[in-house]
């Protein structure tokens, strides 16, 4: 009877024991699924060419490797292997080369010219391309103002793009807003102050100048200012806490 009765009670204790136990694991990958059900935060699969003249596509990941075609300004590419760290400067711009695939073609291309937010159409609007943007980009932020005088009305819109890189936030402006491509991306590096002129202006066009201001080789600000007769606007770029801010003033004389 004791026996009996022991044995019921080491049965009892080991049931217990391994319920405990079963408890313990299930738990754990309770964790486990929570934990890698967090959604990580991953490079975009596909990009878009902002380089004025067309992006190279070189057969390995340097310079001076062969070309394999020219990606035209606008096109979306795939990207088969992001290099994800800096390598190498090209015109100011940081960046290295990631493998992509363009016309089924794969290749490598300078990232420095990529950028995840696709490009406006000929003669978008801001405020239509900042609502195609905020669909993938929920970050984006538009605003428009006007104020000025009945005698010289000014219209001020602007654009936060949620970024940190100054030649994202420049390429996109240059093609909204109308900022020539005779300019291009301006160096970190140089004069704390800065001026190009526009030496390819039409006729009547008596403004068509790149303001660059700089701190320590560290872009502060690009500012961008037209002037026709009765005419003008100032395109200024800028750090914000969101991201890169871009604004438009126009001002009718």
């Amino acid at each position: 009877m004791k026996t009996v009765a022991f044995s019921l009670l080491a049965l009892a204790g080991f049931t217990f024991l391994f319920s405990c136990k079963n408890d313990a694991k299930t738990n754990e990958e309770t964790q486990t699924v929570a934990t890698d059900s967090i959604p990580a935060e991953t490079a975009p699969d596909a990009m878009y060419v902002t380089a004025v003249s067309g992006l190279t596509l070189r057969e390995f990941p340097n310079l001076q490797s062969a070309k394999l075609a020219v990606m035209p300004l606008g096109t979306k590419v795939k990207i088969v292997n992001a290099e994800g760290k800096t390598t190498m400067n090209v015109g100011g711009i940081d960046g290295a080369m990631d493998e992509v695939e363009f016309n089924n073609q794969k290749g490598f291309a300078f990232n420095g010219f990529l950028s995840k937010f696709f490009p406006p159409g000929e003669n978008a609007s801001a405020k239509h391309y900042a609502e195609e943007l905020k669909k993938d980009f929920p970050k984006v932020d538009y605003s428009e103002a006007t104020g000025g005088t009945a005698s010289k009305p000014s219209k001020t819109e602007t654009l936060v793009l949620p970024t940190d890189k100054w030649h994202e936030a420049f390429f996109t402006a240059q093609q909204l807003f109308d900022i020539p491509k005779t300019f291009a991306f301006p160096n970190q590096k140089g004069a704390n102050s800065e001026t190009q002129q526009n030496n390819d202006k039409k006729q009547g066009v008596f403004l068509s100048e790149l303001q660059i201001a700089r701190t320590d080789n560290e872009l502060q600000k690009i500012v961008y200012n037209y002037k026709t007769t009765g005419f003008g606007y100032t395109v200024t770029i800028t750090e914000a806490a969101e991201g890169m801010k871009l604004e438009k003033v126009e001002v009718a004389d």
